[in-house]
């Protein structure tokens, strides 16, 4: 696989902004699972670095986390990454991956493709991240039940997740107008939707 220094040098770049997200901490009472932005940080990823590029930018952060990088909430090894929150950390780069795969073939010029956008990132940068995460906490903290694992890692955080998704596509959608993830990595293996006009550089 073929990676370009603009393409890695974003990639860091979107790394170093979900370890600043991740001091942007709310933690609620029973539950191991605090509010982040970390989240908004994989959207923003995913919809601007494409597949490939987001998918680096979030297994960064994995892996140097996990080989002790205080990288997440000041804290680092792999005590962080395979404890009660580790199935959504792992699940980071999958999500990415999978904005930056579908994302791209949208088109985000009309209210049709923000609503379109929104659902993206709702389902690949939020949803997705709870079929990893709840199993995991479940087996990490086995007095969990299901019904218990999902009060205490999904339902106070859907609304909290809804509102990144649309903060993301608000951000995504003009960026992209000026830097497509090709342009903006150096890449031109992304797949886009392109617009009839000529002068319209949105995806």
């Amino acid at each position: 696989m073929k990676l370009t220094l603009r393409g890695v040098v974003f990639s860091a770049l979107f790394a170093a902004i979900l370890v600043l997200f991740s001091f942007a901490k709310i933690s609620l009472p029973l539950t191991p699972v605090p509010i982040t932005l970390q989240t908004l940080a994989v959207m923003l990823a995913g919809g601007l670095l494409g597949a490939r590029y987001g998918f680096l930018s979030m297994a960064l952060v994995v892996v140097l986390t996990a080989i002790g990088f205080p990288l997440l909430h000041g804290n680092g090894g792999l005590g962080v990454v395979l404890g009660p929150t580790g199935g959504f950390i792992m699940i980071w780069p999958i999500s990415a991956m999978l904005i930056g795969l579908i994302l791209p073939r949208i088109r985000m010029n009309g209210i049709m493709g923000y609503i379109a956008a929104f659902f993206v990132l709702e389902v690949f940068g939020s949803l997705i991240l709870y079929l990893a995460g709840v199993p995991w906490l479940m087996y990490k903290v086995p007095t969990y039940t299901f019904a218990k694992a999902m009060t205490a890692a999904c339902y106070p955080f859907l609304l909290g997740d809804a509102i990144k998704a649309v903060v993301a596509a608000l951000i995504i959608a003009p960026v992209r107008q000026v830097f497509p993830p090709q342009r903006l990595t150096g890449s031109s293996s992304h797949s886009v939707v392109k617009s009839n006009s000529t002068s319209d550089l949105s995806i």
